[in-house]
């Protein structure tokens, strides 16, 4: 079945305790090894945790198992992080939105590598958005709305090779069907102009960056 939207829970650096509203309530909720553990401070209920699980305790996979969350175990030695693993089983679900929760700091490599996940094209049929510490990340193909503040700052960075027809309405800075180059700063530290921003690119994808919005 269907679903609308899939939280996934990053492991790692626990998200903010605020990530906790961001997730709709009864939306299933996908954890990444340690995420069950992040999940659960949260107060989500897990619906399928997912990874090598050297991270999480075995206390609370056996009292998540216990509850009856589905514990899908993958060898250490494998070709995918959990996270990566935890947003397949996600997009398995046939969302319309994958919500995915981290926290921010850890291993460098580990944070590029989810930035870079999140933009995959596997998960190009389906909207994905991530709520990384206090920082929003939206991956943008076609055109999307973007929700925010009066005078906060949003970056749109191309992921994967140009980015170009980039378009944009209610940012400060405007772009008209522009190309962002891979590599390029260009596009950093716009300001949304009102509450809502519109970007659309017409091939490419795009990672916009909201750094400073909380929950």
């Amino acid at each position: 079945m269907s679903e609308e939207i899939v939280v996934v829970v990053s492991g790692g650096e626990p998200p903010d305790p605020r990530a906790a509203s961001a997730a709709p309530l009864g939306a299933p909720v996908v954890a990444a090894d340690k995420g069950l553990e992040h999940a659960l401070s949260l107060g989500l209920d897990v619906t399928l945790a997912v990874g090598d699980f050297d991270s999480a305790s075995p206390e609370a996979v056996a009292v998540a198992e216990s509850a009856g969350v589905r514990v899908e175990r993958h060898p250490q030695e494998k070709d995918a992080t959990d996270l990566e693993l935890a947003l397949d089983a996600a997009a398995a679900m046939e969302p319309r939105r994958i919500l995915v929760l981290a926290g921010e700091g850890g291993r460098l490599d580990h944070q590029l590598s989810a930035l870079l996940l999140l933009a995959s094209e596997r998960y190009g049929g389906v909207q994905v958005d991530a709520l990384v510490g206090r920082a929003w990340v939206h991956v943008v193909r076609g055109a999307r709305a973007l929700e925010g503040t009066s005078g906060a700052l949003v970056s749109l960075l191309a992921i994967g090779g140009a980015a170009t027809g980039v378009t944009t309405d209610g940012l400060v800075y405007p772009l008209r069907g522009e190309t962002l180059a891979a590599g390029s700063s260009r596009g950093l530290s716009n300001v949304f102009a009102a509450d809502t921003a519109h970007v659309s690119v017409e091939d490419g994808v795009l990672l916009a960056m909201r750094p400073e919005d909380a929950t």
